[in-house]
């Protein structure tokens, strides 16, 4: 049996949440002596004490930090409702690392990395957020697509048969006055067949090459000849073309952002490892140590 390497806050907010009528006793009470409240308030700092295990104080602090970690469905409870199970929690997460004694090799180096990819993630969440702004966003859209000419893009139906022979008398059906869209319902085997072998809008790229040579050297309302595929034979009916301009900033937001904070993020990193200097001593240690975990025993 396993156990998590810290108590499950969930299950205890759970039941705190049945603390909901003792909440509203104390809101109806601090609305009657506002002042009173405020000035109690007031007093409280992240240093104030509200438990002691062992020896070892659990502040306000503590609190707080662990309800800024609470899956959302909890956080959204009032503090009165939350504040028990939170304190309950902390008490017996110390208490039971009170019992663990001096910790282990493989303990302490976890400690460590968990240490340092925290206050890494701080660093670089700060600089991806500050980041982002409208300046570094209007930049990023002109770098990107200032020079960006209109792009193609292509309106098309098919039908997917298994033979040439089965492709070459579809298209004769359709030549013959057959509803194109008819045709692909009944006898296209594509995901696309239902819905009329309809494969809406699409650029350069994003088709097959055989598919995409096809169409591209179609005209509006043509139908094509059987074209062969990796997936099998297409008869293909070229709907409409239309020049694509670039997108407007706001359409592109989330992509810009993406960019802005990539860059910003890969520069502090670069920044760091080159003021912190990184050093690496003679020799070659084989890789299999990675696998060792003899290494990590007492």
């Amino acid at each position: 049996m396993t156990f998590p390497k810290t108590i499950a806050l969930a299950a205890i907010v759970a039941m705190a949440a049945g603390a909901a009528a003792t909440a509203q006793e104390a809101e109806t009470a601090e609305e009657a002596a506002p002042e009173t409240a405020a000035a109690e308030v007031a007093d409280v700092t992240a240093e104030t004490v509200v438990a002691t295990v062992g020896g070892v104080d659990i502040t306000v602090g503590h609190m707080i930090v662990a309800r800024k970690t609470l899956p959302e469905q909890y956080a959204q409870l009032p503090p009165e409702v939350l504040w028990d199970g939170i304190l309950e929690q902390l008490v017996q997460q110390n208490a039971l690392a009170q019992e663990a004694g001096e910790p282990s090799k493989e303990t302490e180096l976890t400690l460590e990395n968990q240490r340092s990819g925290y206050l890494a993630g701080d660093v670089l969440e700060a600089a991806a957020l500050a980041a982002v702004t409208d300046e570094a966003l209007e930049a990023k859209y002109e770098e990107i697509y200032a020079d960006a000419e209109p792009q193609r893009e292509w309106n098309a139906a098919h039908i997917l048969v298994e033979t040439e022979e089965e492709a070459q008398a579809v298209k004769e059906e359709v030549e013959a006055g057959a509803e194109f869209a008819e045709v692909a319902k009944v006898k296209s085997t594509g995901p696309s067949g239902p819905n009329g072998g309809a494969l809406g809008w699409f650029s350069a790229g994003m088709m097959v090459p055989e598919f995409e040579t096809a169409v591209m050297a179609m005209k509006a309302g043509e139908v094509s000849d059987p074209i062969q595929t990796q997936f099998g034979w297409h008869v293909i009916m070229l709907n409409e073309t239309r020049l694509k301009d670039k997108p407007d900033m706001a359409a592109v937001k989330d992509q810009l952002t993406e960019e802005v904070q990539r860059a910003a993020v890969d520069k502090v990193i670069a920044d760091a490892v080159e003021k912190a200097g990184v050093e690496k001593p003679e020799g070659t240690i084989p890789a299999s140590a990675l696998n060792d975990f003899s290494l990590l025993e007492d």
